[in-house]
């Protein structure tokens, strides 16, 4: 996992599946960031290894966080059945999560959302 700030927004990029015995380990650090960074938006940035399994599951407990937090979340990964796994499985409740397929586009409309 790596993180940066772009345009205002934290991007965290998760470059692998944590797999079961990592994933409390990568919610702990994701909503760490969160914390120290807020209430800057939040882009999560799912790499090809990390768009599956548990790595699905930590962005979800993300965002229900970030939905507590009422900080702006939006996802970017080019693998569309994680995008669709994520749209089917996402909170309606709270602030919506947004689905992007690259990542330019996803900080960019973050960033101009979080201006609004």
């Amino acid at each position: 996992m790596s993180h940066s700030l772009e345009h205002g927004v934290l991007v965290i990029t998760v470059h692998d599946d944590p797999g079961r015995c990592g994933k409390a380990l990568l919610l702990t650090r994701i909503s760490d960031l969160v914390y120290a960074h807020r209430p800057a938006p939040v882009v999560i940035v799912l790499e090809a290894p990390a768009a599956a399994g548990a790595a699905l599951g930590v962005v979800l407990r993300v965002h229900r966080l970030c939905s507590r937090l009422r900080i702006l979340m939006s996802v970017a990964t080019g693998s569309a059945p994680a995008r669709r796994a994520l749209e089917a499985r996402a909170e309606g409740s709270g602030v919506r999560l947004v689905i992007h397929a690259r990542t330019d586009t996803a900080i960019t409309s973050t960033a101009f959302a979080a201006a609004a």
